[in-house]
């Protein structure tokens, strides 16, 4: 017991981890109505990176290559203004195609096709579509952005693009904090425990980071039920567990997310947390999905175009860029 006491400076740097980590998880889910999933993805993961690979470098004694890994930080801190830029670019392109949508049917007309190289590519709207729910409507029109935004619980037209990126930085930055939290809970850089105190073992550590971040998560979750934000509509305990809507995704996604963070840190203590911060590629994989399978980003104009490839290709090299700076911790 007298252990464990010993080892409380680093049980609460652990603690302090999870807390971040589960607000940082919490904004990106509201962030992803506002901006989508791939542009909230690789913004939070970029600043993720700039901050807490910066951080991380410094508390592993410099053991990265520090003429790799802080132009792999460059490159991620492009990819965030490129993703700003995104964001900003797209919702230009939705207002257009619902302003078109809207004039059309005040209008009476049936279809809008606009082929004006300088306007965005909304294609063929059928006005019928609405009216009678015949067809689905095809990603990226007006049409499809109206049957979306009714869907949702949270009701983002009209808002401005600023809130959901001041959302997407607020969770990038409590992201970019826990992994220097976990790495000073097994690491003791700051020299917090009592000479002949054992540093906690990553699994402790994890231990203790898991549990704050789940109840933290509870606390936040049970609360928005009653009094939720953003204008999301209100909910009860009752209506949340009768409703097993989507709940088996939302379960497979929490543990692939510990999966990974237990072996982002596992990663961390053998070659470094600044080189294991790598992890952040998972944009990548969210683009596919927001743009394959969601349909973000179709029938963009070319600015947008541009814009994302640009953001991909940067992000690409700084994660590549990252993994070549590892290097090796030096045993305590």
């Amino acid at each position: 017991m007298d252990q464990v006491q010993d080892n409380w400076p680093s049980v609460w740097f652990a603690i302090a981890g999870g807390v971040v980590l589960s607000l940082g998880n919490l904004s990106t889910q509201y962030a992803w109505a506002f901006v989508g999933l791939s542009v909230t993805e690789v913004i939070t993961a970029s600043i993720t990176v700039v901050i807490g690979t910066t951080l991380n470098y410094y508390l592993d004694d410099k053991i990265n290559k520090a003429e790799i890994l802080f132009p792999g930080v460059g490159c991620f801190l492009i990819a965030v203004c490129l993703g700003s830029a995104v964001h900003a670019s797209n919702a230009a392109d939705n207002k257009e195609k619902l302003d078109y949508f809207s004039i059309d049917s005040n209008n009476g007309v049936g279809t809008k096709d606009v082929t004006d190289s300088t306007r965005t590519n909304t294609n063929t709207v059928d006005m019928n579509d609405l009216e009678n729910g015949e067809e689905e409507a095809k990603a990226g029109t007006a049409l499809f952005l109206i049957e979306v935004e009714n869907k949702r619980a949270m009701k983002v037209f009209g808002k401005s693009t600023y809130i959901g990126l001041a959302i997407t930085f607020f969770a990038g930055a409590c992201l970019s904090l826990f992994s220097p939290a976990f790495n000073l809970a097994t690491n003791d850089q700051w020299h917090t425990l009592k000479d002949g105190v054992p540093h906690l073992s990553v699994y402790t550590a994890f231990f203790y980071f898991s549990v704050s971040s789940s109840l933290l998560a509870t606390i936040l979750n049970f609360t928005f039920l009653y009094r939720p934000v953003l204008n999301a509509p209100k909910s009860s305990l009752m209506c949340y567990v009768n409703d097993w809507d989507g709940r088996g995704w939302a379960l497979l996604a929490g543990l692939l997310s510990g999966f990974g963070n237990g072996l982002q840190f596992i990663g961390g203590q053998a070659a470094g947390y600044a080189a294991a911060d790598a992890v952040q590629a998972l944009p990548l994989v969210s683009t596919f999905w927001g743009v394959i399978l969601f349909g973000e980003y179709r029938r963009s104009s070319g600015r947008t175009y541009t814009l994302i490839a640009g953001m991909l290709i940067m992000f690409i090299a700084a994660v590549a860029i990252l993994m070549a700076s590892a290097g090796k911790r030096k045993s305590n």
